[in-house]
């Protein structure tokens, strides 16, 4: 699965705390991130992750594009809500993306550990059919 990991400036200590709780989980798959979150997941993991640019810079946009042409499966965007961010239209934009091509979303920890438990139990298996992919 191709899996997208975003986090906010003051959420990036959860997604950190998150991915390095399920590393496990996560090196089983291609990860992808915006720019400093990439960043501190892969010190703090040790995990390969493919890093786009920050998000304010076009980084939601990028994985956006991904969404729209069936190349990402599962997102974990830990957002602040109580923070206005300059890039919010590109936010608004990535969520509505992910309701649009019924991709797995989650934008906080509780719903990211659900997520997650899914993952790994193959609950979200259909997301190759979705991309064409069959297994043998």
């Amino acid at each position: 699965m191709n899996i997208a990991l975003i986090a906010h400036d003051k959420k990036k200590d959860d997604m950190i705390r998150f991915t390095t709780a399920y590393t496990h989980i996560f090196k089983e798959h291609s990860l992808f991130a915006t720019g400093t979150t990439g960043l501190r997941i892969m010190e703090a993991t040790g995990l390969e992750v493919h890093r786009f640019q920050s998000g304010p810079l076009g980084g939601d946009q990028e994985i956006g594009a991904f969404i729209a042409n069936n190349k990402m499966d599962m997102v974990f965007f830990f957002r602040d809500p109580l923070t206005a961010q300059p890039h919010e239209p590109d936010v608004t934009a990535l969520i509505r993306l992910c309701d649009v091509y019924e991709v797995p979303l989650a934008t906080n920890m509780g719903t990211g550990e659900v997520l997650v438990r899914g993952l790994e139990r193959g609950d979200v298996s259909w997301r190759n059919i979705v991309r064409g992919i069959t297994e043998n």
